[in-house]
């Protein structure tokens, strides 16, 4: 889960993170009433949108399409940007007005971009310096990991692909903790020293409180400043979160923004389904996280595309399957259906129930290819044979990808 960046930094303040003083707003007129609540005599103006690139970004309504191909390379572009400086109270009504209501098109939203429903108005400060300062897990080394750079305002990706030996990676033991020695060797490595070194190890020490205590997956300060009086603050701030733990976290699920996820996405939550839509022209329904990634390689392997990645998870029930079929099959960019079932706890029956009344209540217009293997298989094959449905029947997973794939090809030739 994600959340804006006003919502991140209202979380980190409750850890002491230093920050500048701001507030959100969905109107004009709501931007100059914060703004006028904030010291000045300079103001930031940002568009709230899950994404990063938003400086470099550019709205849609106003730009022609091959600015925004060139906002989608990465290459700088003409126009205004999702932030920007406001050095009196009628630049801020100006920027507000001109953002609210607009989509802006970043290289992380692409090119359909995401529409700005709310503004964040923050002071300005005095910058020296600009970093950058990361936590997330490690998963290969079973760590929370922090990464700092000097690289501060460049996406951490660029760094790490052209200057790796620019980054450093501290990892924080379970069991000891964040020491305080390490939160001086990030500032070091950054380059600190006199008070800005005591200024970060406080900083570092907060960010990594605040990123425990949210169970986050990942907390980004990017840019995180040294301010010409030696402060470190948070500038950016992007936080996403472990799902699983979102159950002990109700302060955190209040802040979901659903308007900024994928309506498919979505209503698969609603019945605790694993979907990822993706570019390709099969439909994919699986159990298990693992046999999902190797059909989507082996579709990849036969010569066709993966419309998405669907979990139904070990336990589904009936409806859940049912669920899940129609999801599939409300996307028009599916041309074919592929179920590959292992049924351990999942029942291959279950599954086969699930697939007969989805298809029972809004018909099969694409070719279904069935792969069944494990707990009750023969029944479930049974419950598809007798339905006098034109399933294609799998009998291991090379087989059910190219009979899918030669479906499909064959119905558009």
């Amino acid at each position: 889960m994600k959340i804006h960046e006003y919502q991140a930094k209202q979380l980190l303040a409750a850890h002491k993170v230093p920050l500048l003083q701001g507030g959100a707003a969905t109107t004009s007129d709501q931007a100059v009433e914060v703004a006028r609540g904030l010291p000045g005599p300079i103001w930031v103006v940002k568009s709230q949108i899950h994404a990063g690139g938003r400086g470099k970004g550019r709205f849609k309504e106003d730009v022609s399409a091959e600015v925004l191909a060139g906002v989608i390379e990465g290459t700088p572009q003409p126009g205004k940007g999702g932030v920007r400086l406001a050095k009196t109270l009628d630049d801020v009504h100006a920027a507000a007005q001109d953002m609210l209501g607009k989509t802006l098109v970043t290289k992380q939203t692409g090119i359909d971009g995401t529409r700005v429903n709310t503004i964040f108005v923050e002071s300005g400060c005095d910058i020296a310096r600009e970093l950058y300062l990361g936590v997330l897990l490690d998963r290969a080394n079973g760590r929370d990991v922090i990464m700092a750079s000097a690289e501060g305002g460049t996406e951490i990706e660029e760094v790490a692909e052209a200057h790796p030996e620019k980054i450093l990676k501290v990892h924080v033991d379970p069991v000891v903790g964040l020491s305080a020695y390490q939160a001086r060797q990030i500032a070091f490595f950054l380059g600190m020293s006199g008070k800005q070194v005591n200024s970060c190890v406080k900083f570092v020490q907060s960010l990594y409180k605040a990123y425990q205590a949210f169970d986050c997956s990942m907390v980004e300060i990017n840019p995180l400043v040294v301010t010409k009086a030696d402060e470190v603050i948070a500038l950016d701030c992007k936080m996403t979160f472990d799902d699983n733990a979102l159950f002990r976290q109700p302060q955190v699920v209040q802040m979901r923004d659903i308007s900024e996820e994928d309506p498919t996405e979505v209503k698969a939550s609603e019945y605790d389904l694993s979907y990822v839509k993706l570019d390709g022209t099969i439909g994919c329904m699986v159990n298990g996280a693992g046999l999902a990634m190797a059909t989507m390689d082996i579709i990849k392997f036969h010569g066709a595309e993966p419309a998405n990645f669907l979990d139904v998870g070990g336990g589904a029930t009936k409806e859940k399957v049912t669920a899940a079929f129609k999801i599939i099959t409300a996307d028009p960019a599916v041309k074919g259906i592929l179920v590959n079932i292992f049924g351990g706890i999942m029942k291959c029956d279950t599954i086969a129930a699930g697939v007969l009344a989805a298809v029972t209540e809004i018909g099969l217009q694409v070719p279904l290819v069935v792969r069944l293997e494990g707990t009750n298989v023969e029944l479930g094959k049974k419950m598809l044979i007798e339905s006098g449905l034109n399933v294609i029947p799998a009998d291991n997973m090379a087989d059910a990808a190219q009979k899918i794939v030669a479906a499909v090809a064959a119905k558009e030739a």
